[in-house]
């Protein structure tokens, strides 16, 4: 198994924070982590530390909205949406992940 490092998700978090949201709104912090390192077959792991910074950082950006609602066992959770400025976002994220992949791709197959 791969190993992780912390930096693994700088860089791309909102992106795939972002790209989660578009596919399945209403998450909540936990399950957003758990999307990610699901999705990515546990190479990729989104920390707490890291995770609800970015959120809260992504909101007043007016990029995702978040509320307050009931679970059916009576706990509370935070539930996040992606908004018509977030799905723009999304759109320049996923450009600019093609972009720094495409350079990355170029870069070792020169080496």
């Amino acid at each position: 198994m791969p190993s992780r490092k912390p930096d693994a998700l700088q860089g791309s978090l909102d992106l795939l924070v972002l790209k989660i949201l578009s596919r399945r709104p209403g998450l909540h912090g936990y399950a957003i982590m758990s999307a990610i390192g699901g999705m990515s077959e546990d190479v990729l792991r989104a920390e707490e530390g890291s995770l609800y910074p970015a959120l809260h950082r992504m909101e007043e950006a007016g990029w995702i909205r978040a509320q307050w609602v009931t679970k059916d066992s009576g706990r509370r959770a935070r539930v996040y949406d992606l908004t018509a400025e977030g799905k723009k976002q999304l759109g320049s994220e996923e450009s600019r992940w093609e972009a720094i992949s495409a350079a990355i791709n170029r870069v070792l197959r020169e080496a």
